[in-house]
């Protein structure tokens, strides 16, 4: 066997395998991790983070009589001198917010 031939097609198939996972990554659904992080993102934009954690594991939640897997959790910013703290509930599916309060 030629081991030119050999290596390519390891790397061929190295190559298709990781393309097919970038594609299935992006079109499921998000880690709480990136969850955690478009949230970050859109409180930031007021003030400094401190601190933010998210719960790993979705939960059934019921809005407006709808039913959704979210996931929960939370920020601490700065702003303007004084911490606030926010609680939030994201989509488990979409990584949309569907409420953030202030605690």
């Amino acid at each position: 066997m030629n081991w030119r031939a050999l290596l390519l097609g390891a790397a061929v198939g190295f190559a298709a395998g990781y393309a097919a996972k970038q594609i299935i990554d992006e079109t499921g659904s998000p880690s709480p991790e990136r969850v955690l992080e478009n949230v970050k993102s859109a409180v930031k934009k007021d003030g400094k983070i401190y601190g933010s954690w998210i719960v790993m594991t979705p939960e059934n939640y019921e809005k407006f009589n709808l039913e959704y897997k979210v996931y929960k959790g939370g920020i601490t910013r700065q702003l303007d001198g004084k911490r606030e703290q926010f609680e939030f509930v994201a989509d488990a599916s979409t990584g949309t917010i569907l409420e953030l309060t202030q605690k």
